[in-house]
């Protein structure tokens, strides 16, 4: 039997040892069995290699995420520091999670130099200029607080944070003594709560800061026992728009789709990386009308970065009535977010693409956002003759910019031939 015959396909964290019991190597997978076996079936460098022939047991430790996978590694490591995982040990070049000392504390990445206890942060500059005298504005240094890491891939742990702050949002900028009549974009796509503009109350707001740390600190089921207790006591109340709100969160809690925080290991080669490049589902949609008349939607799906089109859809807008792009995407996502299982039988994606500039971009995020519903949304602005192929987002590593280029132009293909047959039906005498 091989070492890694037993262990589950699920995320997780994996510790190879030798036969002494010493920890030689840490690492995280979306699927532990298959990332294990990778090292053991597929062709490495001579330092590789040299881990392989030392390893004579497998450990691991399950994680219901993705997200959760990256945080647990990255503990485990610092208070290891196996001897494989090098470059993790010069942890002052790397990400730190902080969270600032203040009122409204703020949720930052700092390097491991920034991260020393008494560590000052320097105010921000604003954004947009203000004639408000200095004492109406929050221009004080402050103390980073609470630190996690190190964390060696920037990107992971950003995307884990873009995740975690659209269940409970965070501010990233100083709040000021006085609100601002005009919020920060970042509200306006659901990421931050508002401490700009005074929309939430400094107790609210902890309870999200400290959802966070809970989070850091791998305590989700703490979390969830919470947001329950809580919701039974907005329901008491009587207040349903607050036990809404925690419904969502606890939904989206349980339901994180996180597929791109863990595209590889450092230590793996390529190969390894695309052992788990398996099952990722991709969703295209577009929509195609005249004028507002005879208005249709697709939804086509790409499993593994290859047309599946057993899984597409298409939809007949059914209320909106006049040219609205905005309002027929809003009703495809609605429509299609409430097939998801248990209720229906369409598998959440690991991307939404759309082909669309920003403004559908974010008009797509705060739909998702509002279903309790994290995942990776990247869109395509379409140029003269559909040659232009501006990208809005971030295209995840399971993927590539020519396969979201043939799910736009196969959701389009397939909206067109759909709103032919539409208006072919809605012309018959």
């Amino acid at each position: 039997m091989n070492l890694y015959s037993k262990l589950p396909e699920t995320p997780g964290v994996y510790i190879m040892k030798d036969g002494a019991g010493k920890i030689l190597y840490i690492g995280k997978a979306v699927n532990l069995k298959r990332r294990v076996s990778s090292y053991f079936t597929r062709p490495h460098d001579a330092r590789i290699e040299g881990l392989v022939d030392g390893i004579s047991k497998i450990e691991f430790k399950k994680t219901d995420t993705g997200v959760e996978a990256l945080i647990l590694e990255s503990k485990l490591i610092k208070k290891h520091q196996p001897p494989f995982n090098i470059k993790e040990k010069d942890d002052k070049s790397f990400l730190y999670v902080a969270i600032t000392k203040e009122k409204y504390p703020r949720v930052l990445l700092v390097r491991g130099k920034d991260i020393k206890e008494g560590k000052r942060l320097a105010p921000s500059p604003t954004k947009r200029p203000t004639k408000r005298p200095a004492r109406e504005r929050e221009e004080r240094s402050v103390r980073l607080g609470a630190g996690y890491g190190p964390f060696t891939s920037a990107s992971s742990i950003r995307e884990a944070l873009r995740i975690i702050r659209r269940i409970f949002p965070y501010a990233t900028h100083p709040t000021p003594l006085r609100p601002l009549q005009r919020p920060c974009f970042d509200y306006q796509i659901g990421l931050c709560p508002g401490t700009c503009i005074g929309a939430i109350s400094k107790e609210e707001y902890a309870k999200n800061i400290q959802n966070v740390k809970l989070i850091f600190e791998g305590k989700k089921e703490r979390i969830t026992k919470n947001i329950e207790r809580d919701m039974r006591s907005a329901s008491k109340a009587l207040d349903f728009e607050w036990a809404g709100e925690l419904k969502r969160q606890l939904f989206a809690l349980r339901h994180i789709q996180d597929v791109a925080v863990i595209s590889d290991d450092k230590i793996s080669t390529s190969a390894e990386a695309m052992a788990d490049k398996q099952n990722y589902r991709i969703e295209g949609y577009d929509i195609s009308n005249i004028n507002g008349t005879s208005a249709v939607g697709s939804m086509v799906v790409f499993t593994n970065n290859e047309p599946d089109k057993n899984e597409y859809r298409k939809f007949k807008i059914k209320t909106v009535l006049q040219p609205d792009d905005f309002g027929m995407l809003r009703e495809i996502l609605e429509r299609r977010l409430k097939r998801t299982p248990p209720a229906g039988g369409w598998p959440l994606p690991d991307l939404f693409l759309i082909d669309g500039g920003r403004g559908q971009v974010s008009a797509v995020r705060g739909i998702l956002n509002k279903a309790g519903v994290t995942i990776p949304v990247v869109g395509i602005v379409k140029g003269p003759e559909r040659k232009r192929n501006d990208i809005i987002g971030r295209i995840p590593p399971f993927t590539d910019l020519a396969t979201l280029i043939k799910v736009r132009d196969e959701a389009h293909r397939f909206a067109i031939a759909y709103h032919k047959k539409v208006r072919g039906y809605n012309f018959l005498p």
